[in-house]
C-alpha cells in the first residue's frame, strides 16, 4: 500500500505487465546482438528516404567513408552506444512516419521543407544533420506526439 499525501492509505491495483526492459548498451554482448539488425534497418531507411551517403555518415555521428562502406558490406561489427542510440531514434522516426502517412509521403517527409517552427523552413533531414542526436530526439518526440504515442 502506498501512502497518500495526507497520511491516508491508498490501494493501487497490481499490474500484470512489466515495463519493457531497456537494453544495456554498456555491455558489449548486447551491442553485438543489436548492431547487425540496427545497421540493416539503418541502410534500408537511408535507401527509402533517398539520403546521400555523405548525409547518412553524418547521421551516424560523422564516420569516414571507409568505415561507412565497411559497415555497409559487413554489418557484423558491434556498434558504439552512441551509434545504436542514433539508429534507434531514426527507427522510431521511420515507424512514426509510416503510421502517420502513406508509404510515399512517409519516405519523402524527411526531405521536404517543413513549416513547423522547429525546422524553420528547413527539411527535417537538414535539422537532424545540424543538430545531431538531440535533434533526432526532438523529431521523434514530435512525430510520436502527432500519432498520439
Amino acid at each position: 500500500m502506498a501512502k497518500a499525501s495526507q497520511g491516508q492509505a491508498t490501494n493501487y491495483p497490481a499490474t500484470l505487465y512489466a515495463p519493457p526492459a531497456m537494453p544495456d548498451l554498456s555491455r558489449l554482448e548486447e551491442r553485438r546482438r543489436l548492431s547487425a539488425p540496427a545497421l540493416r534497418a539503418f541502410f534500408n531507411m537511408m535507401e527509402k528516404w533517398q539520403v546521400r551517403d555523405e548525409d547518412a555518415r553524418q547521421l551516424l555521428g560523422g564516420i569516414s567513408n571507409g568505415a561507412y562502406y565497411q559497415l555497409k558490406q559487413s554489418p557484423q561489427r558491434a556498434l558504439e552506444q552512441d551509434r545504436l542510440t542514433r539508429i534507434s531514434y531514426l527507427v522510431g522516426i521511420f515507424k512514426a512516419l509510416n503510421i502517420l502517412y502513406g508509404p510515399r509521403l512517409a519516405d519523402k517527409w524527411v526531405q521536404l521543407e517543413n513549416s513547423n517552427p522547429i525546422f524553420g523552413g528547413r527539411t527535417p533531414l537538414a535539422y537532424m544533420l545540424q543538430g545531431g542526436t538531440p535533434a533526432m530526439e526532438v523529431v521523434r518526440r514530435l512525430l510520436d506526439a502527432r500519432r498520439g504515442g
